[in-house]
Protein backbone atom coordinates (compact mmCIF):
# COMPACT_ATOMS: atom_id res chain seq x y z
CA UNK A 1 0.00 0.00 0.00
CA UNK A 2 1.37 3.74 -1.03
CA UNK A 3 1.19 6.03 1.52
CA UNK A 4 0.15 9.51 0.67
CA UNK A 5 1.81 12.41 2.68
CA UNK A 6 0.79 16.32 2.59
CA UNK A 7 4.44 16.91 2.81
CA UNK A 8 5.92 18.24 -0.88
CA UNK A 9 8.49 16.44 -2.30
CA UNK A 10 12.03 17.77 -1.68
CA UNK A 11 12.01 18.54 -5.92
CA UNK A 12 9.03 20.72 -5.53
CA UNK A 13 10.36 22.70 -2.80
CA UNK A 14 11.77 26.05 -3.36
CA UNK A 15 15.09 27.15 -2.70
CA UNK A 16 15.34 29.81 0.23
CA UNK A 17 16.29 33.01 -1.46
CA UNK A 18 19.69 35.05 -1.33
CA UNK A 19 20.46 38.10 -1.34
CA UNK A 20 21.21 39.95 -3.90
CA UNK A 21 24.66 41.13 -1.49
CA UNK A 22 25.09 36.95 -0.96
CA UNK A 23 24.89 36.71 -4.45
CA UNK A 24 27.11 39.38 -5.10
CA UNK A 25 29.99 37.81 -2.62
CA UNK A 26 29.55 35.07 -4.17
CA UNK A 27 30.55 36.38 -7.80
CA UNK A 28 32.87 38.37 -6.48
CA UNK A 29 35.28 34.96 -5.04
CA UNK A 30 34.14 33.20 -8.11
CA UNK A 31 35.46 35.89 -10.46
CA UNK A 32 38.36 35.99 -7.91
CA UNK A 33 38.99 32.52 -8.16
CA UNK A 34 38.40 32.10 -11.79
CA UNK A 35 40.75 35.03 -13.07
CA UNK A 36 43.38 34.88 -10.85
CA UNK A 37 43.37 31.13 -11.89
CA UNK A 38 43.65 32.04 -15.79
CA UNK A 39 45.99 34.74 -14.40
CA UNK A 40 48.41 32.08 -13.25
CA UNK A 41 47.95 30.20 -16.71
CA UNK A 42 49.31 33.02 -18.17
CA UNK A 43 52.23 33.49 -16.10
CA UNK A 44 52.86 29.44 -16.59
CA UNK A 45 52.87 29.89 -19.97
CA UNK A 46 55.57 33.29 -19.92
CA UNK A 47 52.25 35.59 -21.44
CA UNK A 48 52.73 37.49 -18.14
CA UNK A 49 55.69 38.29 -15.62
CA UNK A 50 53.42 38.36 -12.85
CA UNK A 51 50.63 36.25 -11.32
CA UNK A 52 49.02 36.41 -7.59
CA UNK A 53 51.77 34.37 -5.56
CA UNK A 54 54.06 37.45 -7.26
CA UNK A 55 52.23 39.72 -5.54
CA UNK A 56 50.39 37.86 -2.33
CA UNK A 57 53.48 35.44 -1.78
CA UNK A 58 56.65 36.01 -3.30
CA UNK A 59 56.47 39.97 -2.66
CA UNK A 60 57.09 38.67 1.29
CA UNK A 61 58.18 35.27 1.22
CA UNK A 62 61.27 34.24 -0.64
CA UNK A 63 61.19 30.64 0.17
CA UNK A 64 61.85 27.25 -2.01
CA UNK A 65 57.54 26.72 -1.90
CA UNK A 66 57.05 30.67 -3.06
CA UNK A 67 57.56 29.42 -6.33
CA UNK A 68 55.49 25.92 -6.92
CA UNK A 69 52.05 25.09 -7.58
CA UNK A 70 51.30 25.11 -3.71
CA UNK A 71 51.89 28.85 -3.52
CA UNK A 72 50.03 29.93 -6.94
CA UNK A 73 46.58 27.59 -5.41
CA UNK A 74 47.05 29.58 -1.85
CA UNK A 75 47.61 33.02 -3.53
CA UNK A 76 44.53 31.89 -6.34
CA UNK A 77 42.48 31.72 -2.67
CA UNK A 78 43.88 34.89 -1.09
CA UNK A 79 42.65 37.09 -4.43
CA UNK A 80 39.25 35.11 -4.05
CA UNK A 81 39.01 36.46 -0.75
CA UNK A 82 40.28 39.61 -1.79
CA UNK A 83 37.73 39.41 -5.14
CA UNK A 84 35.19 39.69 -1.77
CA UNK A 85 36.09 43.00 -1.01
CA UNK A 86 36.06 43.79 -4.83
CA UNK A 87 32.57 42.79 -5.26
CA UNK A 88 31.21 44.78 -2.23
CA UNK A 89 33.04 48.12 -3.77
CA UNK A 90 30.92 47.58 -7.07
CA UNK A 91 27.88 46.24 -5.33
CA UNK A 92 27.38 49.76 -3.25
CA UNK A 93 28.64 51.94 -6.28
CA UNK A 94 27.54 50.50 -9.31
CA UNK A 95 25.21 47.86 -9.37
CA UNK A 96 22.68 49.91 -10.93
CA UNK A 97 24.34 50.40 -13.93
CA UNK A 98 23.55 47.86 -16.71
CA UNK A 99 25.61 47.03 -19.61
CA UNK A 100 29.38 45.54 -19.90
CA UNK A 101 31.07 49.21 -19.72
CA UNK A 102 30.87 50.23 -15.99
CA UNK A 103 32.61 46.77 -15.43
CA UNK A 104 34.89 47.24 -17.79
CA UNK A 105 35.97 50.53 -16.90
CA UNK A 106 35.79 49.28 -12.99
CA UNK A 107 38.39 46.57 -14.47
CA UNK A 108 40.26 49.16 -16.01
CA UNK A 109 40.56 51.30 -12.50
CA UNK A 110 41.38 48.05 -10.68
CA UNK A 111 44.40 47.32 -13.29
CA UNK A 112 45.65 51.02 -13.00
CA UNK A 113 45.25 50.48 -9.16
CA UNK A 114 46.88 47.72 -8.72
CA UNK A 115 50.15 48.32 -10.81
CA UNK A 116 50.52 52.14 -11.57
CA UNK A 117 49.22 52.74 -7.38
CA UNK A 118 49.77 49.87 -4.96
CA UNK A 119 53.33 48.30 -6.77
CA UNK A 120 55.25 49.78 -4.32
CA UNK A 121 53.41 47.38 -1.87
CA UNK A 122 54.85 44.62 -3.49
CA UNK A 123 58.73 44.72 -3.76
CA UNK A 124 58.44 41.27 -5.46
CA UNK A 125 56.91 43.31 -8.61
CA UNK A 126 58.77 45.56 -11.17
CA UNK A 127 57.57 48.93 -11.46
CA UNK A 128 54.79 49.79 -14.27
CA UNK A 129 57.61 50.78 -16.81
CA UNK A 130 59.84 47.63 -16.37
CA UNK A 131 57.07 45.15 -16.97
CA UNK A 132 56.87 44.08 -20.72
CA UNK A 133 54.38 45.31 -23.16
CA UNK A 134 53.19 41.56 -22.80
CA UNK A 135 52.51 41.70 -19.47
CA UNK A 136 50.86 44.81 -19.43
CA UNK A 137 48.30 43.61 -22.23
CA UNK A 138 48.37 39.88 -20.70
CA UNK A 139 46.93 41.64 -17.14
CA UNK A 140 44.62 44.51 -18.57
CA UNK A 141 42.54 41.65 -20.72
CA UNK A 142 42.57 40.02 -17.47
CA UNK A 143 41.38 42.83 -15.34
CA UNK A 144 39.14 44.15 -18.08
CA UNK A 145 37.26 40.49 -17.77
CA UNK A 146 37.38 40.62 -14.38
CA UNK A 147 35.71 44.00 -14.18
CA UNK A 148 33.20 42.46 -16.83
CA UNK A 149 32.35 39.33 -14.89
CA UNK A 150 31.72 41.11 -11.58
CA UNK A 151 30.20 44.28 -12.58
CA UNK A 152 27.42 42.25 -15.13
CA UNK A 153 26.53 39.46 -12.80
CA UNK A 154 26.23 41.31 -9.96
CA UNK A 155 23.97 44.08 -12.33
CA UNK A 156 22.09 41.67 -13.60
CA UNK A 157 21.15 39.91 -10.02
CA UNK A 158 20.31 43.41 -9.09
CA UNK A 159 17.91 43.80 -12.20
CA UNK A 160 16.59 40.70 -11.60
CA UNK A 161 15.47 41.38 -7.72
CA UNK A 162 14.60 44.67 -8.31
CA UNK A 163 12.06 44.02 -11.35
CA UNK A 164 8.77 43.43 -10.57
CA UNK A 165 7.23 39.48 -12.04
CA UNK A 166 5.96 39.66 -14.80
CA UNK A 167 3.17 36.47 -14.21
CA UNK A 168 1.14 35.74 -17.16
CA UNK A 169 -2.30 36.26 -15.88
CA UNK A 170 -5.95 37.01 -16.79
CA UNK A 171 -5.78 40.27 -14.76
CA UNK A 172 -2.92 41.49 -17.39
CA UNK A 173 -5.11 40.82 -20.64
CA UNK A 174 -3.00 38.02 -21.62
Amino acid sequence: MIKVTDKPKEQYQKESPQTVFTKALTIGFSGGILWSGIGALTYFFHFSEVSAASFLIRSYLQNDWSGTWLAEILAIIGVGLLSLVTAMLYYFTLKRQSGIWPGAVFGIILWGLVFVVLTPLFPAIPTFMELTSDTWVTTGCLFILYGVFIGYSISYEFQEFNQPSNSYSKEQGV
